[in-house]
């Protein structure tokens, strides 16, 4: 009995050595990470096999000519036209995420952005009419089956953190001329803008033209079809300012 105490001993404290690495190389990059107690030295290794097969499928964009800069990608990523396509340090795009570039301007994802599974991120889908740009900042995480389009230009500012099904749509379709089908009337561009310090909860629509100003929540479900003033609490359809978060922080004081 006792040999196999002694195991079990080493093996706890090899995992509490490896909760500290990983702990360590967190917090360079959020520097208030800690792993819960409860996160056992099985989740440990199960963590580190899957994130180090996702930083070897990273390794494919020297293929085409791109430094890797610790990308993780999931199973399933794609890209289209990656030379338009900028990838900062230790992004994490999960399983089935498709970025497309065909635009004027870059497809540009800063450092320590997360992407959702099943998120697609598409400049433009017309070959005739080329969009404009998408851009996010760093420390940004984006929920699982977002839609972004960058046809009038789509930024997203730093340490953003948003919900699953986010949908920004930059562009909308002409419609005024009955003489003509919808489709052959052509399109809008004004793009879209969401500030620094956002949070977005899960299935937000952001229409063409819509600024969000920086410190804004927006409530889950909510369509934003205008510009919202930052420190902002924000809900509904269409949404409206709630409150705000300044005099939220008066009335909690």
């Amino acid at each position: 009995m006792l040999p196999n105490r002694i195991v079990v001993k080493e093996n706890q404290l090899k995992y509490k050595e490896m909760k500290k690495i990983i702990e360590k190389l967190v917090q360079s990059r959020n520097p208030k990470f800690r792993f819960d107690e409860s996160v056992t030295g099985t989740v440990i290794l199960s963590l580190i096999w899957e994130k180090s097969f996702c930083m070897l499928r990273g390794f494919r964009l020297l293929l085409w000519g791109k430094k890797p800069n610790n990308l993780l990608l999931g199973r399933g990523v794609r890209f289209f036209n990656l030379s338009n396509i900028s990838l900062g340090r230790w992004v994490k795009l999960d399983d089935h995420v498709y970025l497309s570039a065909l635009g004027k301007r870059p497809l540009t994802l800063g450092d320590n952005v997360g992407i959702g599974a099943y998120s697609r991120l598409i400049i433009s889908t017309s070959f005739n009419n080329i969009g404009n740009y998408i851009t996010i900042g760093n420390n940004v995480g984006i929920g699982e089956y977002a839609y972004l389009g960058g046809g009038g230009g789509l930024e997203i500012g730093d340490d953003c953190i948003v919900g699953q099904y986010l949908s920004c749509h930059p562009e909308n379709h002409n419609y005024m001329n009955p003489d003509f089908l919808i489709r052959n009337q052509g399109v809008s561009r004004q793009g879209i803008k969401i500030g620094k310090n956002c949070w977005i909860g899960s299935k937000v629509t952001v229409l063409d033209g819509v600024e969000i100003g920086d410190n804004c929540v927006v409530a889950a479900g909510s369509v934003v079809t205008k510009s919202m003033r930052s420190n902002s609490v924000i809900g509904g359809v269409p949404a409206r300012v709630i409150k705000s978060i300044g005099l939220l922080k008066k009335n909690i004081a």
